[in-house]
C-alpha cells in the first residue's frame, strides 16, 4: 500500500492543501468579523437573517478547518474578537453601509468563495479535504441562489445590459 491509500485522515496533507485549508480558515475568520459589522448596519430583516446564516456557516468552516489543521500539526491563524452589537440609529448616515451595498458585497463574496472551493477540490489529493470543500461549495451555491432571489425581490439587483431585442437571423 502506498502513502496515499487507506484512511484519508491518516494521509499527510500536501503543501497546497495546508495552504488552502489555512487560508479558508483565516478568510472565514475575517468573514465573521466583517459580517458582524454588516449586521450592525443592515436594516432589512431578510438581509439580517441571511447575514446570521452566513456567520453561522463561517463559524462552522472555522471549526472544521482549524480541527483539520491542528490534527496535522499546523497552527491556525488567531480568531478575531467578536464585534459588539450596535443600534443602526447610532451609526451616522454617511458612515453607514446600505442594504443594497451589503447584499452586493455578500453576493460577490459568495461568488469568490465558490471559485476558491472549486480550486481546493481540484488540488486535493486527500478525499476528505476534497469532500469537505465540496460541501462548502454546495452551501455557498445555495447561499448564492438565496442572495439572488433577495436582490431581485428587494429591487437591489443592478443587472448588466440586457439584450431586449435579438437580431433576426438570415436564412441563406
Amino acid at each position: 500500500m502506498g502513502v496515499l491509500s487507506g484512511n484519508p485522515k491518516d494521509e499527510p496533507m500536501h503543501y497546497g492543501e495546508i495552504s488552502s485549508v489555512w487560508m479558508a480558515s483565516t478568510t472565514a475568520k475575517g468573514v465573521v468579523s466583517c459580517y458582524q459589522a454588516y449586521l450592525n448596519h443592515a436594516g432589512d430583516k431578510d438581509l439580517k437573517k441571511v447575514l446570521e446564516d452566513l456567520i453561522d456557516q463561517a463559524k462552522l468552516e472555522i471549526k472544521e478547518c482549524d480541527a483539520l489543521l491542528i490534527d496535522n500539526g499546523i497552527s491556525p491563524a488567531p480568531t478575531m474578537p467578536e464585534r459588539p452589537q450596535v443600534k443602526l440609529e447610532d451609526i451616522p448616515a454617511g458612515a453607514r453601509f446600505t442594504d443594497p451595498e451589503i447584499a452586493a458585497a455578500l453576493s460577490a463574496d459568495t461568488s469568490i468563495g465558490l471559485v476558491a472551493c472549486s480550486q481546493v477540490m481540484g488540488q486535493s489529493v486527500r478525499v476528505d479535504i476534497g469532500a469537505l470543500f465540496a460541501k462548502y461549495h454546495l452551501t455557498k451555491a445555495a447561499f448564492g441562489v438565496t442572495l439572488l432571489h433577495l436582490n431581485k425581490e428587494k429591487g437591489w439587483l443592478i443587472p448588466p445590459p440586457l439584450q431586449v431585442k435579438r437580431p433576426e437571423t438570415v436564412n441563406a
